[in-house]
């Protein structure tokens, strides 16, 4: 026996808690960008997140609402996706309070910074892995917008490399659930795909 939800008959708000309740584990941007004069670095989660395209390298993530993370990709064109590690579970939930657009969260957190590569926006020092970004397109559905970055530049750090790729046992990311849980990697399995060999 099921149980039957209706959007059109729930609240949005009750809605969207169904919806991140079951469409899990998700995992995190954690988007860096600047304003437009530079003065102000913002850094916030978003759990709407995944690669888009493969070639070119591009990765999309949804922000609800207009966020100061959607206002500066729009004005400045560029942002960093940097991963969400377990041992910063703190720091990325304390960013994810809506600060004044004038204060950034790297200084209000006590995140440290270090300069990306090509793009203007900071790079969070203590993520093991930072990916560059450039805006490809946004796309506005609802009240949402997906953002869509062109990945310029990847900057791993080396300990967490095993025979040049990233291991996920020291990437150690977070993914978010429903409500206010948290989720970390947990047990991995190993499964090779099977090959279609066509009918005997």
């Amino acid at each position: 026996m099921r149980v039957d939800f209706d959007p059109e008959a729930l609240s949005t708000h009750d809605f969207y808690k169904l919806l991140t309740a079951v469409v899990v584990p998700r995992p995190i941007a954690w988007v860096s960008t600047v304003s437009p004069d530079r003065f102000v670095a913002n850094l916030a989660p978003h759990s709407f997140f995944t690669v888009a395209c493969t070639d070119p390298p591009v990765v999309q993530y949804t922000v609800v609402g207009r966020k100061d993370s959607l206002r500066n990709v729009e004005d400045t064109g560029e942002f960093v996706v940097n991963l969400a590690p377990e041992p910063l579970l703190a720091e990325i939930n304390a960013t994810a309070t809506e600060f004044p657009r004038d204060q950034g969260e790297f200084d209000a957190v006590g995140i440290e910074r270090e300069p990306s590569l090509r793009v203007r926006p900071p790079r969070v020092a203590a993520s093991p892995v930072a990916l560059e970004c450039t805006l490809h397109s946004t796309l506005r559905l609802g009240n949402s917008t997906v953002v869509f970055g062109r990945v310029v530049h990847a900057a791993v750090r080396e300990d967490v490399l095993v025979d040049g790729r990233p291991d996920i046992g020291r990437l150690r990311p977070l993914a978010r659930l429903g409500g206010n849980e948290w989720a970390t990697v947990g047990e991995v399995h190993e499964l090779a795909r099977v090959p279609y060999r066509g009918r005997a």
